[in-house]
């Protein structure tokens, strides 16, 4: 029988897009037992929630100590550093975190003693990219026998909502110069598409945690012209102006659906092997995809310290346990076009 951890759940962020799905599918396995907490106090009084704010760990220290028996606290913001990653851990506060930044990432990661001392458990990479990539790679590297490459293409609905923190994380990393060439891509439901190099998490982490000497990331839009338009912007989006306008006329407009898909290849000599995910709504998925890993944690199935989701053989399946959310898994014949 599984045993489940006492005490309540607290989303950061609660009342955001992706927020609200993990409160909810939360609120339906564990009622009573969800806390919604963000910086506006008035959005979050009305779930009946709390304010916290992520940029200042000691007076989350205080929200902690106040509510008096969080059990697991689900960042669905990103905050400026680890200080509220280590405000948990150092309390044995269990943490589900949905950052997708490098820097963030590895200052949590760096807490892995402090949680383990405290017997505290952290889940990073948590979403669709990061996080279902991460799982896709790892079924991929073990397909091949362990991969000496893994290529990992991501599409976007250009026409979903997103909110303005997704929107200018985005463009921020636009900015970033080009590590690897553009790559032509069967993607399933899409047909073929051009992708371009963008910096998601993965390929950092993945060369870490799978031992990939080559790891690559790549982005691409459903709507082809806005793909070509806003990749021809790279150079320019340098310029702090510039994003700021860019990200301004990504919040307006909404030239596409709100599908994505994801897909990874892993090579190791002449071995190939490909999976792809295909959904709706990546920031309804992405909620759904913390609310799992949270209730894996709460069940008391994984370790204690910080591990990214690719390292816990207990999450594995998720890709599988989506497929109710619309979430089809495919494993695919064929490398890429190149």
């Amino acid at each position: 029988m599984t045993t489940v951890k006492l005490g309540r759940v607290l989303v950061v962020g609660g009342y955001g897009a992706v927020g609200a799905t993990v409160a909810g599918s939360l609120g339906d396995w564990f009622p009573g037992r969800v806390v919604v907490a963000g910086r506006d106090e008035a959005k979050a009084l009305r779930l009946g929630g709390v304010r916290a704010d992520v940029t200042d760990p000691d007076g989350f220290r205080r929200t902690l100590d106040g509510l008096g028996d969080v059990a697991a606290v689900v960042m669905c913001v990103e905050p400026p550093d680890a200080g509220i990653a280590h405000a948990c851990l150092e309390r044995g506060v269990h943490l589900v975190d949905i950052g997708a930044t490098r820097r963030l990432l590895d200052g949590v990661g760096e807490l892995d003693g402090l949680a383990a001392a405290s017997g505290a458990s952290a889940v990073l990479s948590v979403g669709v990219a990061p996080g279902l990539t991460n799982l896709l790679a790892r079924r991929a590297d073990e397909a091949v026998g362990g991969a000496e490459r893994i290529d990992l293409t991501v599409l976007l609905g250009a026409g979903e909502r997103h909110g303005a923190d997704a929107v200018r994380w985005t463009v921020e990393h636009l900015a970033e110069s080009a590590a690897v060439r553009p790559l032509r891509v069967e993607l399933p439901g899409y047909g073929p598409r051009t992708a371009y190099a963008f910096p998601f998490s993965d390929q950092y982490t993945l060369p870490r945690t799978l031992g990939t000497a080559q790891v690559a990331t790549r982005l691409c839009l459903d709507s082809r012209a806005l793909t070509s338009t806003l990749f021809a912007l790279r150079r320019a989006a340098r310029r702090p102006a510039v994003r700021q306008a860019l990200t301004a006329v990504l919040r307006r407009v909404h030239a596409g659906g709100d599908g994505f898909a994801v897909r990874a290849d892993a090579r190791r000599g002449d071995r190939r092997a490909a999976y792809a995910l295909t959904g709706r709504a990546q920031s309804r998925v992405t909620g759904l995809v913390a609310a799992y890993v949270t209730r894996e944690l709460l069940a008391g199935s994984l370790p204690a310290g910080v591990r990214h989701i690719e390292q816990l053989p207990a999450l594995a399946r998720l890709p599988e346990e989506l497929a109710e959310h619309g979430v089809g898994l495919q494993r695919l014949d064929g490398p890429p076009e190149g």
